[in-house]
């Protein structure tokens, strides 16, 4: 029985948006018993005082300061040390030296000073930089940012779940006013029918999931660079990481912005404008009749497997097995990335990418298998690889990609050779006339889910693979 509903109550489905009564102050005790009300499906109300109503502003909503325009200014008289000032000659600054094309960002190593820290001292700086990261302190219980906010604590939950919060009891003080204010934030799409409250929680559990992965690959950057760069033991790294975020917190932030914006611009390229033209191009010897004819997107897909990963990584300690790790995947996202193409996410020892036509799939496909095994360009412990490409169509949710057309791909990535690259009947007639590829065919092999099919090896023909750096 949860927690949030009164025993024998029903709670039926509840819109962030619908009408809510008034919620008086939190701290009384008919308020918590109104606030069991709240999450069985009693729809909870505006705050007193306040119009929460769709199309209106929420408390946290501000109008822009448009700042006043400045007077014409060659209208304006100038006295005579501004008219001095202009009539002197321009000074151009001197022309920067050119920067050699494969200079590093810097030619000296950062050193970064140890603080001996004990245990107390750890956990103080640590309260100082949560409180620096919450935006102040955890001064609210979770029914007091919900009854502020005018929602239901059920509501509260829903978003709270999908953003990956931690679960809190009643009298547990979590929150924050930036918590209250970014729950705010997500319940007024909903409120001013900019969403629905079903995509409104797919977009937080998205954000939740998406920026979980990301500070803690952020953090592991960190310690593992302390570690190997700077001497330090990992114990040591980790508390100097407590130390070094305090000035990284800002850069990071404000690049994160960056590359939000730089992606959601390319995103909305490929998923929207390109999208019908696409589906033409995806036509070609295809009858309509294919298992993934109904799908709404046209994408090469493409695995990129490590050969005999699990036996290597057993001869491995914990620095070289990441160093592989982490090379494999960064050699992939920068091959993934030059050819046009897109990392869709990286799945232990295994790349899944997808590029928008089959010509770009298949050159990200061979430049791959080619790269890695290569003792002066990867290293002698680097495992060879294996590819399966497919051209097709797929459905595209959730950050990843689904349908026939990548189960194909994952099939005839397992039965391919060492730096062998194998695709299908149909993805091989399309890229048959491209003097860059060239295509072989292969023994009928019978796949899991698809019965027997004949795949056709990928070979280089002329000018296929990727130029890199």
């Amino acid at each position: 029985m949860s927690e949030d509903i009164t025993p024998g109550a029903h709670a039926p489905a509840e819109s962030f948006d619908a009408p809510l009564p008034p919620v008086p102050p939190p701290s009384r005790p008919d308020v918590e018993r109104a606030g069991d009300g709240l999450a069985s499906g009693v729809s909870a109300g505006p705050a007193a005082g306040r119009d929460i109503g769709p199309g209106t502003l929420s408390r946290t909503a501000q109008l822009p300061v448009v700042p006043r325009l400045a007077p014409d200014e060659s209208a304006r008289p100038l006295s005579a040390s501004e008219a001095a000032t202009r009539a002197q000659p321009t000074v151009s600054e001197p022309a920067p030296e050119p920067v050699p094309e494969n200079a590093p960002i810097t030619t000296s190593m950062p050193v970064v000073p140890i603080k001996h820290q004990d245990e107390a001292d750890v956990r103080n700086a640590a309260r100082e930089l949560e409180r620096r990261l919450l935006g102040g302190e955890r001064t609210l219980r979770r029914r007091e940012v919900a009854a502020d906010v005018g929602v239901s604590l059920l509501s509260a939950r829903k978003i709270w779940r999908s953003l990956g919060l931690p679960r809190v009891g009643d009298d547990e003080v979590a929150y924050s006013r930036n918590d209250e204010a970014a729950l705010e934030t997500i319940i007024d799409q909903v409120r001013e029918h900019r969403l629905t409250e079903e995509a409104a929680l797919s977009i937080t559990r998205s954000l939740g999931q998406l920026t979980d992965r990301m500070v803690i690959w952020q953090i592991e950057a960190i310690v593992e660079d302390l570690v190997q760069n700077q001497g330090m033991s990992d114990a040591e790294a980790r508390r100097q990481v407590i130390l070094l975020l305090d000035d990284l917190i800002d850069p990071i932030e404000e690049v994160m912005i960056y590359a939000y914006r730089r992606n959601l611009a390319a995103a909305v390229q490929r998923q929207v404008v390109r999208a019908e033209s696409g589906l033409k191009a995806s036509n070609e010897h295809r009858d309509g009749s294919e298992d993934d004819a109904a799908l709404p997107l046209a994408r090469a897909v493409g695995f990129a497997d490590m050969v005999s990963f699990t036996k290597l990584s057993r001869r491995m300690d914990e620095r070289t097995l990441a160093k592989l790790v982490q090379g494999f995947e960064a050699r992939c996202s920068e091959i993934i990335t030059v050819g046009g193409g897109r990392l869709v996410k990286t799945i232990g020892d295994e790349v899944l990418y997808v590029a928008e036509t089959p010509q770009a799939g298949a050159r990200i496909a061979l430049t791959l298998a080619g790269e890695f095994g290569v003792e002066d360009v990867s290293g002698p412990e680097t495992p060879r690889v294996r590819v399966g490409l497919v051209w097709g169509r797929v459905l595209s949710r959730l950050g990843d990609i689904y349908g026939a057309t990548v189960n194909m791909a994952a099939r005839l990535t397992a039965i391919a050779e060492p730096q062998q690259v194998l695709t299908d009947h149909l993805t091989a007639q399309v890229l048959a006339g491209d003097a860059r590829f060239v295509v072989t065919e292969q023994e009928p092999v019978h796949l899991h889910g698809f019965g027997d099919v004949t795949p056709y090896a990928l070979t280089e023909g002329r000018g296929a693979t990727l130029p890199l750096d």
